[in-house]
This record gives C-alpha cells, structure tokens and sequence, in this order.
C-alpha cells in the first residue's frame, strides 16, 4: 500500500452562429439543475508541466501571467485530479513518482513514492482502479485505488511504447494505445488480463470514448487523421482527416463534440462525435500544440504548446488565439478548476 509523504479563428465553418449555438447548449448544460445560478465560478491558477525542465508553472489566469515556478521531479508529463477534486496528481515519468499538489494554491503537499514510469495516469469512472502507462518501459501497472492511496494489483507487460488511456463507463475495461507498435490494447480490469490487441494507423496516441461507449476515437500521431474504432468488435469504422500530427482530445462539454489538437500541423479541430465529422479547425497556432483545458463557461480554451515553450489561450466563440504565455521546455499537462465538463 503506498502512503504519501506530507511536505506541508476558426476556419471553414457555415457560419459563427452555429459556435454561438453551441455555447448556449453548453451554457444550459452546465446550469442544468442550478436555479438562479447567475454566473460560473472562474478559475484563478492554471497548472502547466513542464515535462523538460522538471517544473511546473503556475499562471496566474486573470493577468495571464507566471507567478511561480516549482520544481516537482523529472519528466512530469500528465496530471489528474483525485475522485475528492481535492488533490492534484503530477506523474514524474522519469522521476517514478507522483507529487501531489493543491489545485488552487499551487502549494505541494506530498509524494507518493515507487510509481514506475507513470507517463500517463487515469481513475476508473468508478474511481476503483488506477493506471499508470509506463511508455519508456513497455509496461502498465494498474493499482487498487482509494483515492490517493494506492496498492499495486498486477503489471502488464505490453509492446510498445503504452501512451493515453481510455475506460469504458462501467470500468470493466481499460484501452491502451501502443506508440511504438501501432496498437490498440483492451485490459479487463478486475482480471488484470490483455483481452485483446488490434493494428491501428502510425504512431497511436490520444484516445477518446464517444457518448453511449459508442466508438474509441484514436488521434493518430504519425499521420493526419482521427481513427474511430468499434472496440466490440475490434473494427475501424471510418477516418476523420484533421491535421498532421493528429494527438489528444478535450471535449467542449456539450456531450457532442470534442477538440482534437495536430501537433505538427498546429492547429486545433473540432469533431461532431454524433456524426463522426470535421467541423472546423482552428489554424496558425504556435508549434505544437498538445493538452488543452476548458474554462467552465466554455469560452476559453487553454492549449499547451510543446515545441514552442508557450501555452496559448483560445476565445471559444470567436475561435481565434488571444494571448500566447512562454513557459518551461516541452509543456504538457495543463489543469486548472474548476473547468468544463469532461462529457
């Protein structure tokens, strides 16, 4: 059982009313069930990693400024909140650890000790299992998980390269995509065992489950396209062309579309997840473009930009790039709450 260590614009769209439609839908979303709530409380401190330089900037997200700089242990690549949202979770790859962090203060306030190679890091809806992909060695350990505290259940050896996570709603499976090997792995869960492993396009990374547990969507890297794969029946289904260097995604929160960022195209695009299209693309950003975070308005899309050393922040409804923020080598992981829903 491991136990921590306290420490104390957009382009090629009909027209800028359907964004505007959007808006409202996501607007009654997240008001659903709230009378009277006449505004959206607005997020203070932006948490960027610095996967380079084994940092971790804080940005001050009203003056769009970096107010600190904190050492956290090296290659911290990706972070979640805990099932309480009362801790943030940073996963140092390198550093085999996981600092746990304040997520509106930025204060650290401990450390989980041997967690191997935890490159990207995920909760089981049902918030029972945790992950740990370990990318340089090959491997994911999966964890019996009360919140924080973790005990190790089983190792996985998979080939190669294990990158991002996805689960199915009912946490009884687990997808795993291979970089190195141009794969898609199934991981049941309560057995710990490989289900089933299946071929996808060049260099697989970023995975999203559609609503209903429909399809996986895979951004593939090594190429230009978003892959939609029928995991029951271990089938691609179509490709959606959205840029060269097609990576990760970040839903709007609306439950019908998710943004998916192309690296080396560096741009942003939006995919109806109801009909497996394009929507637009947002163009002309900085290089690099990776993880993005959604204010809970839904008007602001903060994006990291991994080869330039800059985050860049996005007005939603004009769908143009607003303010670019330099930070450390190799940005990565962005968080900030509260935010927008994952759904």
């Amino acid at each position: 059982m491991h136990t921590f260590i306290t420490t104390r614009g957009f382009r090629n769209i009909a027209t800028s009313s359907i964004f505007s439609l959007l808006l409202v839908n996501l607007a009654i979303a997240q008001t659903a069930g709230a009378p009277g709530a006449s505004t959206v409380n607005e997020p203070k401190l932006a948490v960027i990693l610095n996967s380079g330089e084994a940092s971790v900037s804080l940005i001050d997200m009203p003056s769009r400024q970096v107010i600190k700089t904190v050492h956290v242990g090296k290659e911290p690549h990706h972070l979640m909140i805990t099932p309480d949202q009362k801790t943030l979770l940073i996963a140092n790859a390198v550093g085999n650890d996981i600092v746990l962090m304040n997520p509106t203060t930025g204060e650290l306030t401990g450390r989980i000790p041997n967690i191997i190679d935890p490159y990207q890091i995920g909760y089981s809806p049902n918030h029972k299992w945790f992950v740990a992909n370990g990318n340089r060695l090959d491997r994911i350990d999966i964890y019996a998980a009360n919140g924080a505290d973790l005990k190790l259940a089983k190792t996985v050896k998979l080939a190669k390269t294990p990158s991002h996570i996805a689960f199915t709603a009912d946490s009884k499976i687990a997808f795993i995509t291979l970089q190195d090997s141009n794969e898609l792995a199934a991981i049941d869960l309560e057995t710990q065992n490989v289900l089933w492993v299946m071929p996808t396009g060049k260099v697989p990374a970023g995975l999203w489950m559609t609503p209903g547990d429909q399809y996986l969507l895979v951004g593939i890297t090594g190429e230009d396209y978003v892959q939609v794969i029928d995991w029951k029946t271990h089938k691609e289904v179509k490709r959606i062309t959205t840029g060269k260097g097609a990576h990760n995604f970040r839903p709007l929160g609306d439950k019908k579309h998710v943004f998916v960022s192309n690296r080396i195209a560096s741009s942003i695009s939006l995919i109806n997840m109801q009909t497996l299209e394009k929507v637009g693309d947002i163009t002309g950003l900085p290089a690099g473009p990776d993880d993005m975070e959604i204010t809970p308005d839904g008007k602001t899309l903060w994006v990291t930009l991994r080869f330039s050393k800059k985050v860049g922040v996005i007005d939603i409804p004009s769908m143009k790039l607003t303010t670019v923020i330099p930070v450390g080598k190799s940005p990565h992981g962005v968080f900030f709450s509260p935010r927008a829903s994952w759904e």
